[in-house]
């Protein structure tokens, strides 16, 4: 949405500020636009009004609801003022709910809006999207078509799964230099899918570009998925003497990763629905109230609903591995890794980054305090992470550092995917 581009700052969107305010500013400000000033008392042939002789829009062929030239001659036109600030957004919409996503973008409200002499700010913008001449008054059908699956996008999002799954059969089949060189390759190949996967379809952001500042800290989380667990028993108990291996003393856990590539797919399907449950809800409500209320549960249920999915794929990849169930800290990491997706499609990313980076910092200080600990003096570094493990599970600093992470991030989604303006762009192709 090229109208609502323009008013939002690179980066993650701030908060809004509450417009309260300007329905005064702006009706003392059209006494120069459209009421008549001190200039005009003295017989230059103006006269006041939106709709006066000589006034704007007298012989321009804009259209004029009743409501602007309803009232005592030289009433002030506030609707008028706010039309000439954003008149780029409004000439560049397609449809009333873009103007009005970018009216809340800018802290217009409800309560503002009824300064204007309307219910709500949907309600305004129908008004200034009236207002704007257009040539023929086509809007493109696009913007409220429901986004439908394509099957470029379907093969991609399986494609990180599938790769996976036969990186690590090969794994088990290979020995010495033709297992390093194997290894290498799946990697390879599964950070091309997924890059591939994040580029096109429900999960590519809307310029198609990579998130900055997330993809390193993103691998850190999957690498830690891995490999984290196993190091972190072996270092409490002095090691590690080797490197890792299926059944070396530094275990490998690739279950929860073959999960994670797995769960893209329904990723991109939730996300999916989410996209276009949104899109339908903003079509049908008269409020910006009213909207946040009906998307908050839906927001709710599609990250229920991968998170089911992703436990049933933890189980079944455990299960097939012959691997130990361990899904309380897989189950938080992909938790973390959705949320964050999910707000950077919609066009948020300082809030996912900060998380995702203080998540991945945690588990990197809970194996580097056992490590320093070996340091002489340096032993109480390492207690609170060996006295969590040997109270739980290794499992327990993922689970803790995501899991935490995901609930800050859960609260942060209800309050920035619940707003107009995170769902008014067209639907593109993907």
């Amino acid at each position: 949405m090229s109208g609502l581009r323009d008013l939002r700052k690179p980066g993650d969107p701030g908060e809004p500020q509450e417009a309260d305010g300007l329905g005064g500013a702006y009706a003392s400000r059209t006494a120069d636009d459209g009421a008549g000033g001190p200039g005009d008392a003295g017989g230059s042939g103006r006269t006041g009004g939106p709709g006066g002789t000589g006034g704007p829009g007298a012989g321009s062929g804009q259209r004029v609801s009743p409501r602007a030239t309803a009232g005592p001659r030289g009433a002030a036109d506030p609707v008028k003022a706010l039309l000439h600030r954003h008149r780029e957004l409004c000439e560049r919409a397609v449809d009333p709910l873009e103007i009005a996503a970018g009216l809340e973008a800018h802290g217009i409200t409800d309560r503002t809006a009824a300064r204007f002499r309307h219910r709500d700010v949907f309600s305004l913008a129908e008004e200034l999207f009236a207002r704007v001449p257009r040539d023929g008054d086509t809007a493109r059908p696009a913007t409220t078509a429901p986004l439908k699956a394509r099957a470029d996008w379907i093969v991609l999002t399986l494609l990180p799964g599938a790769l996976c799954l036969a990186s690590v059969l090969a794994l088990r089949h290979t020995h010495g230099q033709t297992r390093l060189l194997t290894a290498a390759v799946g990697i390879i190949a599964l950070a091309s899918a997924v890059r591939a996967a994040l580029r096109r379809g429900p999960l590519s952001r809307a310029d198609r570009t990579p998130a900055p500042g997330m993809t390193g800290w993103t691998w850190w989380l999957v690498g830690y998925a891995l490999l984290g667990d196993g190091l972190l028993q072996v270092a409490i108990t002095g090691g590690p003497d080797g490197p890792p291996a299926p059944d070396g003393d530094w275990p490998l856990a690739a279950a929860p990763v073959l999960a994670l590539a797995l769960a893209c797919a329904p990723a991109a399907w939730t996300t999916h629905l989410f996209t276009r449950g949104a899109r339908r809800k903003l079509t049908a409500s008269r409020g910006l109230e009213d909207f946040a209320a009906s998307v908050r549960p839906l927001l709710l249920a599609t990250v229920t609903l991968f998170l089911c999915a992703l436990a049933g794929l933890l189980t079944l990849c455990a299960t097939a591995l012959d691997e130990p169930l361990a899904v309380s800290g897989a189950l938080a990491t992909g938790a973390l890794l959705h949320l964050a997706r999910l707000l950077t499609v919609h066009g948020f990313t300082h809030g996912p980054r900060m998380l995702l980076a203080c998540a991945a910092t945690a588990q990197a200080l809970a194996l580097t305090t056992v490590f320093a600990a070996r340091l002489p003096g340096l032993t109480p570094l390492s207690t609170p992470v060996e006295t969590l493990v040997t109270a739980w599970h290794p499992a327990a600093v993922p689970t803790l550092s995501c899991g935490v992470a995901a609930l800050v991030l859960l609260v942060h989604a209800t309050r920035r995917l619940t707003r107009a303006s995170a769902h008014s762009h067209p639907e593109r192709a993907r």
